[in-house]
């Protein structure tokens, strides 16, 4: 089993939403009505959600958009949660955005001409743009 382990400790609700596929507000509500899930903010005040928020908010995607579970339900169920748990879908995503870190952690070691550098941020750019 892998895990969400992306050379990242905190990731912010733009980069969650991302990668969880939820809208922002809809994040922000979920805040509001599952105890569990409380993502630290930072010296400005912005959220900034770990591995296991991360882990926490794709088990409540689950059981209110797919098993089709009240609000109410899916509190009782997370309950027993073990934030470890992962489903292959969610492993598949994970390791896309490792790909994509790499990829972009090569790009930075090659770069070297003023002009040259900006052409291949440009590519970067356009790489990271086709994978979301």
């Amino acid at each position: 089993m892998k895990d969400l382990s992306i050379k990242k400790l905190y990731y912010s609700i733009s980069e969650v939403s991302k990668i969880t596929e939820v809208e922002q507000y809809v994040l922000r509500y979920w805040e509001t009505e599952f105890e569990e899930l409380s993502p630290q903010k930072n010296r400005a005040g912005n959220r900034i959600y770990t591995n296991k928020d991360i882990q926490l908010i794709l088990k409540i995607k689950t059981l209110l958009r797919d098993k089709k579970y009240t609000i109410e339900g899916a509190k009782k169920v997370l309950g027993n949660f073990e934030p470890e748990i992962m489903n292959i879908a969610q492993e598949i995503k994970v390791e896309q955005i490792k790909n994509t870190h790499t990829f972009v952690e090569n790009k930075k070691e090659k770069l070297n001409s003023p002009k040259k550098d900006l052409e291949e941020v440009k590519e970067v750019l356009e790489y990271i743009l086709s994978k979301l």
